[in-house]
């Protein structure tokens, strides 16, 4: 039976991803490997996880979907926000800034525009695959995204960008608007129900489980229209 793995909120923590696809006995070409964003921040190793998301997605069929630190990575790198830059370096981005530098000493600003050198001459295309990774992913059961849907819109898919990537509170206290079960990402799932395992909610299941925060990495194995498995393997460096 084909399964769909789904992954969210890696946040730079490449081991861990790698310990979870180990454990969720990840068969590419069998499985389909659905990864709901925020690749980076936080850990230590973002650039090593978007390297291998993007090789996940072209050689394996992985579908990535765009989350806000992935956004604003973009944003800071290829110097399109000022506001960005801000809130990177409160969230997060030095970890990622360093990564992608290959230094940890210096100063923020230092460190961000090695990082930006660093992007201009070896890993455009990482921003090119970020920038352009959709808000959603819709089959016959599940509807994946990152942060939520908005339920003050009917048709979801009107919703703006930035619902898909930083909703919380309407989508998690409101029913949806559709049929199908949402899967996201974003809102850690201790801040839902006090712990950091897979949340079932009516029609809504998170998956974030705080990874970079020194929680855990969840794994949900789908089958068929309502059989899951959940895993989740420790935080580790």
């Amino acid at each position: 039976m084909k399964r769909t793995l789904v992954i969210s909120d890696i946040h730079g923590c490449y081991t861990p991803f790698n310990d979870l696809l180990e454990r969720m006995n990840y068969c590419p070409g069998e499985d389909q490997l659905m990864l709901l964003g925020d690749f980076v921040d936080r850990g230590p190793q973002s650039r090593e996880v978007v390297e291998q998301v993007i090789g996940l997605v072209q050689k394996d069929g992985a579908i990535a979907i765009q989350g806000n630190h992935d956004e604003r990575l973009v944003d800071v790198m290829l110097e399109r926000s000022e506001q960005a830059l801000l809130k990177f370096t409160g969230h997060g981005g030095r970890q990622t800034a360093e990564s992608y530098a290959g230094i940890k000493q210096g100063p923020i600003e230092y460190v961000i525009d090695q990082a930006k050198m660093a992007v201009q001459e070896r890993y455009a295309h990482h921003m090119t695959f970020l920038d352009n990774l959709p808000y959603y992913h819709e089959d016959e059961h599940f509807i994946y995204v990152h942060a939520g849907l908005n339920p003050n819109y009917l048709n979801w898919k009107e919703q703006p960008a930035r619902d898909f990537l930083y909703i919380k509170q309407p989508f998690l206290e409101r029913p949806t608007n559709v049929n199908k079960t949402v899967i996201f990402g974003h809102t850690k799932t201790i801040d839902i129900h006090g712990k950091p395992d897979v949340w079932f909610g009516a029609g809504k299941i998170g998956v974030d489980g705080g990874c970079a925060t020194g929680h855990q990495l969840n794994g949900l194995a789908i089958t068929g229209a309502a059989e899951f498995n959940v895993y989740s393997v420790p935080w580790r460096l």
